[in-house]
């Protein structure tokens, strides 16, 4: 950090820089799902996971079909493992250290839910096979999480974002494809070859 930049060290300097929350801002926190957060999540086709340990934080995306994430209970939520590149980032920061924080998102809406709480690796075969995609490809393992705080949080974000404007959609072209970037990166790599797998991929092996 250079000379003469100041630096937020604790929370009486953090507070003199920004307000208290209003009441309602610490009301809402919820220690359970309701009607509303149930709904939601049956809307939600893709989410953000944040976990970390002692390696480092990561934070993953997750997308499925609508309602892919199960609610169990007011306190229990299912997430299960699609394919992915088996980093598996996140989940040996589970088995580390259970915290998690989810971010679920419904395009078209501009508030977002977040679930905070602790997340323990399952493999229950009839758990898994229940969610099984098109009762055929069934996850290797599951999350279940224990909720500990829930709450809606407001679309100022997404509507600064204007995420959803789909006249301000990104083109292909701005931004090359994943085999032209690995290919730049990574020495050896083939960036037409590449981009024809990840095609293949993408339409016949999503999943």
């Amino acid at each position: 950090m250079s000379d003469g930049v100041k630096e937020i060290t604790g929370q009486e300097t953090l507070r003199q820089v920004y307000d208290q929350p209003a009441e309602m801002t610490t009301k809402k926190i919820l220690d359970r799902l309701d009607d509303h957060c149930r709904r939601f999540i049956a809307l939600s086709p893709f989410l953000t996971i944040a976990s970390t340990s002692a390696a480092g934080t990561d934070c993953s995306p997750r997308g499925d079909e609508p309602g892919f994430v199960r609610v169990i209970d007011d306190h229990t939520l299912i997430l299960p493992d699609r394919r992915g590149n088996n980093i598996l980032d996140t989940l040996q920061n589970v088995l580390a250290r259970p915290d998690v924080g989810l971010l679920f998102l419904v395009p078209g809406l501009n508030e977002t839910l977040r679930v905070n709480g602790k997340a323990r690796l399952v493999t229950d075969p009839d758990l898994l096979q229940s969610l099984a995609i098109k009762g055929k490809i069934v996850p290797s393992s599951a999350m279940e999480i224990a909720v500990e705080q829930v709450y809606f949080h407001c679309g100022r974000a997404i509507l600064r974002a204007d995420l959803w404007n789909a006249d301000k959609k990104a083109s292909r072209d701005d931004f090359p494809l994943l085999g032209t970037v690995l290919a730049d990166q990574i020495k050896g790599v083939d960036a037409e070859a590449t981009n024809k797998r990840l095609e293949v991929a993408y339409t016949t092996n999503l999943y």
